[in-house]
């Protein structure tokens, strides 16, 4: 006979001083990729004291008792040990110099923000690297040259913010190459030429601003594709140098909200069915050369909140809706 002793206490303390360390010692050793190691830690040396301080350790993702470094955000690969870097916010620091070329290795980022910094130069081809990418946010710096065309090549992109830069050249039509995009911000550029009607087909564009550029072309040949910005809230073309008048056309979109005109070289009278857009609420048309009478059917509209008309021709009597003031849309707006 075979005397069996049962000690419930021995199996608590072999999962306490054994199974346990050993369960401990496979977190501890999950660890970053070495390639994103290696590209903050180049980007750590090209952006300067402003963010050494804020990163602290060996490991950007945190290692033992220290935490991730400021602005990054790591997630663990499916399958393995590995983390890997998937977003980047190192904006409103000042940092200056060009945009660091060791972020397009940080391929498995979603979201990167660098945005009110002095950063300056080109945007480089291989930010077309970063295809799972979702919100770009490089505004309020002072970049130059073309916007890349390789931008088009991030499919995911659904949040793009140029604006407040020195950006030249044309607006990409690779652009139009980016299924789920947002929201497309290039204001206060130095852009020339004309908007690219391929745009238009985007499916989820919602917001468009290039206002203050030095954009030419009509209104007529930006919606000329049938069908065209399907899911448009937002079209800013004020402070540009745009001819012609406002088709009669515009009135198919029928999402829009803020019609934003201002401050171009347009004419013509302003067609009826445009008050018929049923959630046209602000609707800018000032400093232009439209002339005629604005029809009632706008002072009747019931969503129509304001309506400029200054610093053009129209017929005496004709009046604004609304009292004069600059349109402003918070951040929040746009990124949530």
């Amino acid at each position: 006979m075979v005397l069996r002793l049962r000690f419930p206490f021995l199996s608590s303390l072999f999962h306490l001083f054994i199974v346990a360390p050993l369960l401990l010692s496979h977190v501890v050793q999950s660890k970053t990729l070495k390639r994103d190691v290696k590209a903050l830690n180049e980007i750590k040396a090209s952006l300067g004291w402003r963010v050494v301080y804020a990163w602290v350790g060996d490991d950007p993702c945190g290692d033992g008792d220290l935490p991730p470094w400021s602005g990054v955000t790591c997630s663990t690969i499916s399958g393995s040990d590995y983390r890997v870097v998937t977003e980047l916010e190192v904006y409103a620091v000042s940092i200056v110099g060009p945009f660091p070329l060791a972020v397009t290795n940080l391929v498995d980022l979603t979201r990167l923000d660098l945005h009110n910094n002095k950063l300056t130069g080109p945007i480089p081809p291989q930010i077309g690297r970063l295809k799972h990418l979702k919100i770009l946010n490089l505004r309020w710096n002072k970049f130059q040259d073309a916007i890349p065309p390789e931008i088009g090549e991030l499919k995911q992109l659904t949040h793009l913010y140029m604006s407040f830069n020195n950006f030249k050249g044309e607006i990409p039509r690779e652009l139009a190459n980016l299924p789920e995009l947002r929201y497309l911000q290039l204001h206060e550029n130095r852009l020339i030429g004309r908007i690219p009607p391929e745009l238009g087909t985007l499916p989820n564009l919602r917001h468009l601003d290039v206002g203050n550029n030095h954009l030419v072309g009509t209104i007529r040949e930006l919606i000329r594709i049938e069908g065209c910005f399907p899911a448009l809230r937002n079209l800013y073309l004020n402070n540009n140098y745009l001819t012609g008048g406002v088709p009669s056309q515009l009135a198919n979109l029928t999402n829009l909200e803020i019609l934003y005109l201002s401050h171009n070289k347009m004419s013509g009278v302003i067609p009826f069915g445009l008050a018929h857009i049923p959630r046209l609420t602000y609707l800018y048309l000032d400093h232009n050369q439209f002339s005629g009478r604005i029809p009632d059917t706008f002072y009747k509209h019931p969503f129509l909140k304001e309506m400029y008309i200054e610093g053009n021709s129209f017929r005496p009597g004709v009046k604004p809706i609304g009292d004069h003031k600059s349109l402003e849309l918070s951040d929040s707006e746009f990124l949530f």
